[in-house]
């Protein structure tokens, strides 16, 4: 478990589809919120340490309108960009990362081809490298890794996964828990102590914030970053009071 002594980073998420922010539940009943360049710059001027751009359901149509979107966003945002869905390839992360992306987030493709993530991050550098993770309780301590936006199984453990991941050169874990998402009921703690145990490049946690407590057990848990995404689209909370809530728990907090 890590140590609360540490920098904890506060990101805000944004899901998109074709031109929208959209927003669901357990990665379903999708909700168009808005322009997401309204919406990540507000944010960024809000003092979000980063952003993270998911297109949801590049995997099943197999496209993606992201380089087009971080590109603009690029322009006047100036924190790190994550961009995930529909990448598949070498090719694909460098028009992402000349677009003006960071890093790249990568579950569907990773699980279908494991390589890729070591062709990522020698080309690039595991800090280039997200694996992102979307995962589904099967029973009290076991997860398995979905891919396709949550539609499809694909017999992983999520933790062998973590572990596999790594050894491949994945520098960051992105964890989401696909039961809790968008719920506003708190984020799978036994999932993310699981992972964090054995973890040993960051994690970031997303999936079920809801009220400052949630989190207060993630940093509590071993997250080494937060994702939002419903309580900043629907203004129930902004990046100052999460900010707030991260600093009464003496955490050190990245300044955007």
């Amino acid at each position: 478990m890590r140590s609360k002594d540490r920098t904890m980073r506060l990101i805000a998420r944004l899901d998109v589809k074709g031109e929208n922010l959209i927003k669901g539940v357990h990665l379903e009943g999708l909700r168009v919120i808005g322009d997401p360049q309204e919406f990540a710059r507000r944010y960024y001027e809000q003092g979000a340490d980063e952003l993270i751009y998911m297109d949801i359901v590049a995997s099943l149509y197999g496209r993606s309108n992201l380089v087009d979107i971080v590109r603009r966003s690029a322009r006047d945002i100036f924190v790190p960009l994550t961009v995930g869905g529909g990448v598949r390839s070498i090719d694909d992360v460098t028009n992402l990362l000349r677009a003006g992306a960071d890093k790249v987030a990568i579950n569907t493709a990773a699980v279908r081809r494991p390589a890729l993530i070591s062709e990522v991050a020698r080309k690039f550098g595991s800090q280039c490298m997200v694996l992102s993770i979307e995962a589904k309780r099967q029973n009290e301590d076991n997860w398995e890794v979905y891919t396709d936006c949550g539609r499809e199984k694909s017999g992983l453990n999520v933790i062998e996964w973590v572990k596999r991941g790594m050894e491949l050169g994945a520098g960051e874990i992105m964890l989401t828990s696909i039961d809790q998402e968008g719920t506003r009921k708190g984020f799978d703690l036994d999932l993310l102590r699981a992972v964090s145990q054995f973890a040993k490049v960051p994690v970031i946690v997303s999936g079920g914030y809801g009220e400052p407590q949630h989190l207060r057990d993630a940093i509590e848990n071993g997250a080494d970053a937060v994702a939002f995404a419903d309580a900043l689209h629907y203004s129930r909370t902004n990046l100052s009071e999460l900010r707030t809530v991260a600093s009464e728990m003496h955490v050190k907090i990245r300044m955007a």
